[in-house]
C-alpha cells in the first residue's frame, strides 16, 4: 500500500509514518501535489548493529592513552611549580 501526504501533514504524523514504513508500506511526501521525498526503513548490511552508540566514535581507533583527557596542560603544571597529575 502506498501513502502520500503533504509536508505539513507528514510533519504532524512523522512517528506514525515511520512506523508504517518500517512495516513495509511505501510512504511518499509531496509538496504542492508533487512527490519530493520517500520515507523508508534503513537497510543495514548484514552483521552491522542497528542503532547508534552514543558517545562513541567507532570510526576512530581506540585511545592509546586512556588518561589523555585527564592530564593537565603542561603550562598549568609549570604554573603550579610541579606535576598536578599523580605520577604513573
Amino acid at each position: 500500500m502506498t501513502i502520500q501526504m503533504n509536508i505539513a501533514e507528514a510533519k504532524a504524523k512523522l512517528s506514525e509514518l515511520i512506523s508504517r514504513a518500517e512495516k513495509g508500506e511505501e510512504v511518499l511526501v509531496a509538496r504542492d501535489g508533487e512527490v519530493v521525498a520517500e520515507i523508508r526503513p534503513l537497510r543495514l548490511p548484514s552483521g552491522q548493529r542497528k542503532g547508534i552508540l552514543i558517545g562513541t566514535h567507532t570510526h576512530l581507533a581506540p585511545l592509546s592513552d586512556p588518561y589523555l583527557f585527564l592530564r593537565p596542560d603542561p603550562e598549568m603544571e609549570e604554573a603550579a611549580d610541579g606535576p598536578i597529575f599523580p605520577p604513573e
